[in-house]
């Protein structure tokens, strides 16, 4: 049974660039899904996969971040930069030593998921943390045709035990489904290259 004195958390990585509703929409459909207490957005300082040309400053974006999360089960944070972390599994290692108290799981979007065999010791982030699969306009279908599921499929948990995720044991994943948003960062810059001048003076909002 569930130790359900430890706080059950999220955890949703990304460049943010910048935040939108379709990144609200999916994380509370997830807090719901995987009962979590909250969740985390880790705003990247600087994504490996991801050309540096057209993304924003982080203050920019650690502020769209955090003025979309408002009023949520959601604390957007510029922890990886402040750990000094640059892939995934460092910073998921960091997380669990600092914060013992805490069960996390992994957020990832099925767009993420189609690269996930790209990123740096991807089984042991598989290893270390549990791992839920949120569907995305475009990409649900390739979901199962993703190179890491060759390996990971075998691993599969059932969406209707997706509560139960602390119990599971890793490597584990769930594939989630919801309603999709099609909103797009990309077509929000394109529409709106302006952006981040609403976001010249983030407040100040940190992890402890």
């Amino acid at each position: 049974m569930a130790d359900r004195s430890l706080t059950r958390t999220g955890l949703l990585g990304g460049s943010f660039n910048p935040a939108h509703r379709g990144h609200r929409r999916i994380t509370l459909a997830a807090i719901d899904a995987l009962a979590l207490d909250e969740a985390w957005w880790l705003v990247s300082p600087g994504n490996p996969l991801k050309p540096a040309a057209g993304m924003a400053p982080l203050p920019a974006r650690l502020a769209s971040a955090r003025a979309m999360a408002r009023r949520a089960q959601i604390r957007a944070t510029d922890i990886e930069a402040r750990l000094g972390t640059r892939y995934t599994l460092d910073t998921l290692r960091a997380l669990k030593r600092r914060y013992p108290r805490r069960r996390f799981i992994w957020l990832m979007g099925a767009d993420n998921l189609a690269q996930f065999h790209r990123w740096r010791g991807w089984r042991r982030i598989a290893r270390t943390i549990p791992i839920a699969v949120i569907a995305r306009p475009g990409y649900d279908a390739g979901v199962l045709a993703a190179p890491a599921m060759a390996w990971l499929r075998r691993f599969r948990q059932p969406a209707n035990s997706a509560e139960t995720w602390t119990t599971w044991r890793l490597p584990a994943i769930v594939l989630l489904r919801f309603h999709p948003d099609p909103t797009s960062a990309t077509r929000i810059r394109a529409a709106n290259p302006g952006w981040i001048s609403a976001f010249v003076d983030p407040p100040s909002q940190e992890l402890p």
